[in-house]
């Protein structure tokens, strides 16, 4: 009941806000890397993994269950939003090599990569239209390396790092060549993108077997519990339970597993890293060997 009575109070407080417009919820920042988990996702996940657990131990009154279904309701979100996460990636990953393009268009013409970087703001695709701009306001009052650095900590993407390394190395070290390495990187950047898209479809047989398994076992489940009780009723016992328990953290450990081994290893950024104290140091007179 105090579960219960919090739960319905922190609601209503919450539709209070909610209708008078104000905002309690943001995402959370942590050096140059933005939350990719927002406040309100949290409290969603949380709301749906309290009411599948509460539905599944009034119905079972199997502790294991319900902690079971409170954990699979908090992750279900998650597993809803992949699909979206994927193409989210991918039209980043083509907006970095169309702006890469543009930009060395762009260059033949202008007068200068900050004049190029700047005419070419209005235009920039989708996902880097708001940091584009951002970088082309800087430019008026930042040298151009200080600004594509931070145009890069904004952008946070590996792929991001290998235009603006060129960048950087064309305005300090007036680099030659320039369009034809920019065409280079973008055209690295489709194949990333083509590369992600084969291997998002080549999975995508795996994936529903893996959620028709999961949908048949839980109505199979289901279907006894409300047919013929008496045949499940040895999982209410403290053994049954035990048994329960493994069957539950086998299946959790191999969803995981599937997960892990489903994900693209991106590499690690280079551009924009702070060189840490203890790296300055200078080795000791007999280490200089």
């Amino acid at each position: 009941m105090a579960v219960f009575g919090g739960g319905g109070g922190c609601g209503l407080l919450l539709i209070v806000l909610g209708g008078r417009g104000r905002r309690i919820f943001g995402t959370r920042h942590s050096g140059a890397r933005r939350s990719v988990v927002p406040s309100e996702q949290l409290v969603a996940r949380v709301t749906c993994a309290l009411g599948v657990a509460t539905a599944v131990a009034l119905l079972t009154k199997w502790p294991v269950a319900a902690v079971a279904a409170g954990v699979l309701g908090y992750g279900l979100p998650n597993i809803r939003r992949a699909s979206g996460r994927h193409q989210r990636e991918i039209a980043r990953v083509e907006a970095i090599a169309s702006w890469t393009e543009q930009l060395r268009d762009t260059l033949s013409a202008a007068n200068g990569l900050e004049h190029a970087i700047t005419a070419g703001a209005r235009l920039a695709p989708g996902p880097l239209a708001a940091p584009v701009a951002r970088l082309a306001a800087r430019l008026q009052y930042e040298p151009l390396a200080d600004a594509l650095r931070e145009f890069a900590a904004e952008v946070d993407h590996p792929l991001a790092d290998f235009v603006i390394a060129a960048l950087v190395m064309a305005a300090e070290r007036e680099a030659r060549e320039l369009g034809p390495l920019l065409g280079h990187l973008a055209e690295c950047a489709r194949d990333d993108a083509r590369m992600r898209s084969r291997v998002w479809v080549g999975r995508a047989r795996t994936r529903t077997a893996v959620r028709i398994i999961g949908g048949v076992v839980v109505a199979s489940v289901g279907a006894l519990f409300l047919i013929d009780g008496a045949y499940l009723a040895p999982y209410g016992t403290i053994s049954g339970q035990i048994v329960l328990l493994v069957v539950f953290v086998m299946f959790a450990a191999a969803l995981a597993a599937m997960e892990h081994i489903g994900r693209i290893a991106m590499p690690e950024r280079f551009v924009g890293k702070r060189v840490r104290r203890h790296e300055l140091v200078r080795p000791a007179v007999g280490d200089q060997r």
